[in-house]
């Protein structure tokens, strides 16, 4: 065992930990939210089977999205669908036998690297041609994609341009799961790799990237549009109701 399998064990237990607590913490503030009004963007559905559809509609499609902007829908939807097949892929590295869905994935997974970064590279070229959306750019954004692109083009190169050991990196991921830190290869590639997705993991809970779960606490689109069906009281209201 090397000191570099050691550190990067480390980095990912320290990573893992900070990601999943951060998510918790901020679902639970969501979650904690008050909405203390009737505000269901229009045309609402009126029934909560209607506001399942939605959101379904919302997670799946980007419909709201499609209906704002068909470009930035198209980069959008692009890199979320790719990136989903690429995650998909990178099970098979955290199981042993590796189901046979993940295998029959492995080709389409591959290929969607491409597309994951050619939908980031369209969601980054909006923001220095588009006025609009240039003023509104913080760093952060900028970082953001940046990140998400490296991510990309790492692991593409080290499919296409540099392979590395993919069973020694298997090993050592379920070494991982298992507490049995394995050794890790010295591929620079790799370890440029490894490394930003770590920090992938530890920014993801404070930064923009976590849209995904706020989507589900939004009253703009949990709310059914009951209005007239229902009286609508917040909690500080119906007590000054009685």
């Amino acid at each position: 065992m090397t000191v570099l399998s050691i550190a990067y064990a480390a980095l990912f237990y320290a990573a893992t930990a900070i990601l999943v607590v951060g998510v918790a913490l901020k679902i639970r503030s969501y979650a904690g939210t008050p909405a203390p009004l009737l505000i269901p963007t229009t045309p609402a559905p009126t029934t909560t089977g209607g506001v399942a559809l939605r959101l379904t509609r919302e997670v799946v499609f980007f419909e709201s999205l499609f209906k704002g902007n068909k470009w930035t829908w198209l980069f959008g939807w692009m890199f979320h669908a790719a990136l989903l097949l690429v995650l998909l892929r990178h099970v098979r590295y955290f199981q042993q036998p590796v189901w046979d869905v993940i295998v029959f994935i492995q080709p389409y997974g591959t290929y969607a690297g491409f597309a994951m970064v050619a939908g980031l590279g369209g969601l980054w070229a909006r923001r220095f041609l588009v006025d609009r959306v240039r003023y509104i750019s913080t760093p952060s954004d900028h970082l953001h994609l940046a990140l998400l692109i490296a991510i990309g083009l790492s692991g593409l190169s080290m499919r296409f341009v540099k392979p590395t050991d993919i069973v020694a990196v298997k090993t050592f991921m379920l070494g991982l799961m298992r507490l049995d830190i394995q050794p890790l290869p010295t591929d620079p590639l790799l370890l440029l790799h490894l490394a930003l997705v770590a920090l992938l993991m530890i920014v993801f809970p404070i930064s923009k990237l976590l849209h995904a779960p706020g989507l589900f606490f939004s009253p703009t689109r949990n709310q059914a549009d009951t209005p007239r069906e229902a009286r609508h009281l917040a909690p500080w209201a119906a007590a000054l109701d009685k």
